[in-house]
């Protein structure tokens, strides 16, 4: 007598059960998060988060991709590592400051001062006295220590706002006087010449692309006059016939000079001697200088205000200043940057040439006996993020097979590099040296992957 299968089960001519039944055996949801590893993943990510891992499983399970007894071990390895979207990255572009990788790494006492002041902190109360205090006054004090030629500083959530705040404040319905050859794109679409007529300022643009001097600016001054804006084009250069007035020979011309430095190099730094830093503008006269807190200072993204003590005092008094400011987190980090010990983005610009190239050599040796295509060759770096245009830093690369690429970003741990002459280059100046052990294990995982691309 023919044996029919259960209602709702395909028969396989096989004696066992078909698809129907499999499904039946999936799981219910309730019962994998009983699990230890999952419900203990829920107080720790979220239930969302764990039942979204959950479900991927179970539709796995149910197409045949695992069996259904596979689902808890399955959404065990489909739950992310934090309960954020963001996923960390290796930076072996070569780009020490690479801004689609959020620019600047925090140093490890900057992360760990984040973490602490996750918490309720005395962001602004004084424990003394039990009564309200500034705002961030400890990393501002720390700020202040390392530019002692400013009167005083502020901090704001971006570069770009520092500046919009001194524009609102100097210049609103006034003019801004400007080189043409200094009216800069600062990325993504958003121009320079835009940002300042957003805040009700006119520009009054002075010389030619190549060619500004203090006469053209002199020239320009007059009684709606809000400030002279002298910005660093900070990711261009323009060589040749050029001429670009400094600081120095803006400033007695009855108005303010503002310096727009851009990078963050708050003093000269030998590897960079072309690039503005706040104390030598400073020095020279200038009455307020804008930066980035993200870039060569190495920090968490803020915008620097550093100068005379009135105008800083009335920039951090104007209404907008609130809508600008930084929370608790920022300060935490920018507080542990400024005191605590050299940033990776320090020491990946004093890097030596001669011990990348060993680090690059031992990794090479290492994968090359595991029957990796792997050679340690000579690189180039630069500083990116808007900074030093045209400076290269001489670097080491592990250079792969071009199908490497593609397979190092998907991996468990994405490792972006670049390509370069139909290689795979991972540079290695952007890459801490006690991280080597986690790219190496990077390129074995993503050895299978990538010789099937070949």
């Amino acid at each position: 007598m023919e044996q029919r299968a259960a209602p709702g089960t395909a028969h396989t001519g096989d004696g066992t059960a078909g698809d129907g039944d499999v499904r039946r055996r999936v799981p219910r949801t309730d019962l994998v998060l009983r699990d230890p590893r999952l419900s203990a993943a829920v107080r720790r990510l979220g239930a969302p988060v764990v039942k979204a891992a959950v479900r991927r499983a179970q539709e796995a399970a149910r197409g045949g991709g695992i069996a259904p007894e596979q689902v808890p071990d399955t959404a065990v390895a489909l739950l992310p590592g934090t309960a954020g979207g963001l996923r960390p990255v290796l930076n072996a572009t070569g780009v020490l400051l690479h801004t689609n990788l959020g620019r600047a790494p925090l140093s490890a006492a900057a992360r760990r001062a984040v973490q602490e002041a996750a918490g309720p902190t005395d962001v602004e109360l004084d424990l003394t006295t039990g009564v309200r205090a500034r705002r961030g006054r400890s990393a501002l004090a720390a700020l202040h220590e390392r530019v002692p030629s400013a009167g005083a500083v502020h901090v704001v959530n971006n570069g770009a706002a520092a500046l919009v705040l001194a524009a609102t404040v100097l210049a609103a319905g006034r003019e801004i006087v400007v080189s043409r050859g200094e009216m800069v794109e600062i990325g993504d679409g958003f121009r320079l010449p835009d940002l300042l007529v957003s805040t009700g300022a006119r520009l009054r643009e002075v010389g030619t692309t190549n060619r500004t001097t203090a006469a053209d600016y002199a020239e320009a001054i007059g009684p709606d006059t809000g400030f002279v804006l002298k910005v660093h084009p900070s990711n261009f250069r323009v060589t040749g016939f050029t001429r670009a007035a400094e600081a120095a020979e803006l400033t007695g011309l009855g108005v303010p000079v503002v310096a727009d430095i851009g990078s963050g190099l708050l003093a000269p730094h030998p590897a960079l001697p072309d690039e503005p830093d706040a104390d030598t503008q400073l020095r020279a006269g200038a009455a307020l200088v804008t930066a980035s807190g993200d870039k060569l200072l190495g920090g968490p993204q803020c915008g620097l205000l550093l100068g005379d003590r009135e105008l800083i005092r009335a920039l951090a008094r104007h209404p907008l200043a609130r809508a600008l400011r930084v929370d608790k987190l920022t300060l935490a980090a920018l507080e542990a940057t400024l005191t605590g010990p050299p940033t990776p983005t320090a020491l990946a610009l004093t890097a030596r040439p001669a011990a990348l190239m060993t680090r690059a050599g031992r990794l090479a040796s290492a994968l090359a006996a595991d029957g990796v295509d792997a050679h340690a060759v000579e690189s180039a770096a630069t500083v990116g993020g808007g900074g030093a245009p045209g400076v290269t830093l001489p670097s080491a690369a592990l250079s792969l097979p071009e199908p490497y690429a593609a397979a190092l970003r998907t991996g468990d741990v994405p490792v972006v590099g670049r390509l370069e002459a139909g290689r795979c280059l991972l540079d290695l100046r952007a890459v801490p040296e006690e991280d080597d052990d986690h790219l190496a294990r990077a390129v074995r995982s993503a050895r299978d992957a990538a010789e099937g691309r070949r």
